[in-house]
This record gives structure tokens, C-alpha cells and sequence, in this order.
């Protein structure tokens, strides 16, 4: 969308309309996928803040809550359907952790979700964040160092995560193996 669109979207008021009664809705159903597209809708168009956080709150419980009833299940996630809707909040509860300096917080969260998942790809990937928040690497810079920022996703699945790196993933981790098994054995009591 290009700036005139997006004014007039926020100033359409058949769409501000639609946009809250599907918020409303889909705050009284706990519907994963309509809230995130509102809270999409909301954060493009700038909106009102106390609302685009009341909706990321009940996204991350309704995400924690099912996440926890998948894996006492004994199973692990997919990205299809509101599991990837799951994953992709526990994953932005990371970033956002990361972002505001909270290195631990952030760490954790990876190493749980990449313990949890059922996807090579984003399980290697979240392999990475750990390794780099073991070393201290702040957001910025881990951007900045390891992401490949001008590469193509070639599925819908993994667009909301960072999975390409200007390395070999493979070979990244096999180096960084034993980082990987200290932080396995400092953090594995996340699983219990």
C-alpha cells in the first residue's frame, strides 16, 4: 500500500467499521487467525495502540494455552493452520524480547520453540538465534551479521521468521555444535 491508500483506509470509515467488529469478534471467539489479521490491519494503518495491545495479549495466551495442551499432548507444532499462528507468536515474543535487550527471555523462548516444532528449516534456523544470543549478539547486529536480507522465501510457511543466513546453515551449526549442547544442558529444564 502506498501512503494514499493507507489514508484512505484509516479514514473509511466502512473499514475502521469492519475492522473493529471483526477485532470484537474475534476477541470473544479466541479466533487465532482473525485476530491476526487484525492486529496486520491495525499496525499498517497505525491505529489506535491500547487496542493492537490488547489484541497481541490475547493472541500470546491463546498461543501459550494451546502450545502447551500440543505438547503435554506429546506432539509437536506445524506451520499450517492456527499452529502456525502459534509458532509465529511465540517466535515475535522472542524478536520482541531480543529487541528490548531482554537476552535471556529471548533465548529461551527459541530454545523451547525449536524443541517443539516439527520443521527442519525453522528448528536450524532458531538453532542459529540461540547460538547468537549465547554470544551476546544483540538484534542489530545479528541482522546485520548472519541474516541474508536479500533472499527469497520460497514458501508462504516460513515468511514470518528469519531462516536465510549468508552461510551455510548446516556447516554454521555443526561449528557451533558445542555452544548448542552447553546451552542444551543450562536450558533444558524448560521442557519438564
Amino acid at each position: 500500500m502506498n501512503k494514499q491508500e493507507l489514508n484512505e483506509a484509516r479514514t473509511n470509515p466502512d473499514f475502521i467499521k469492519y475492522l473493529e467488529e471483526t477485532r470484537v469478534d474475534a476477541l470473544n471467539t479466541q479466533n487465532i487467525s482473525a485476530l491476526y489479521e487484525v492486529l496486520d490491519s491495525m499496525l499498517i494503518l497505525d491505529l489506535d495502540e491500547k487496542k493492537v495491545n490488547e489484541v497481541y495479549e490475547e493472541i500470546l495466551k491463546i498461543s501459550f494455552f494451546e502450545v502447551e495442551k500440543i505438547v503435554n499432548s506429546g506432539k509437536k507444532l506445524k506451520l499450517k493452520d492456527n499452529q502456525l499462528y502459534y509458532v509465529r507468536s511465540f517466535y515475535e515474543h522472542a524478536i520482541e524480547k531480543w529487541s528490548f535487550q531482554n537476552n535471556d527471555g529471548a533465548k529461551q523462548l527459541f530454545f523451547v520453540l525449536y524443541n517443539i516444532i516439527d520443521d527442519e528449516r525453522l528448528e536450524d534456523a532458531l538453532k542459529i538465534h540461540v547460538i547468537a544470543l549465547s554470544e551476546g549478539m544483540d538484534l542489530d547486529m545479528f541482522y546485520e551479521k548472519k541474516v541474508d536480507e536479500n533472499s527469497v522465501l520460497e514458501d508462504d510457511s516460513h515468511g514470518y521468521f528469519i531462516v536465510n543466513f549468508k552461510f551455510d546453515i548446516k556447516e554454521f551449526l555443526k561449528e557451533n555444535s558445542t555452544v548448542l549442547e552447553k546451552e542444551y544442558e543450562n536450558l533444558k529444564y524448560l521442557l519438564d
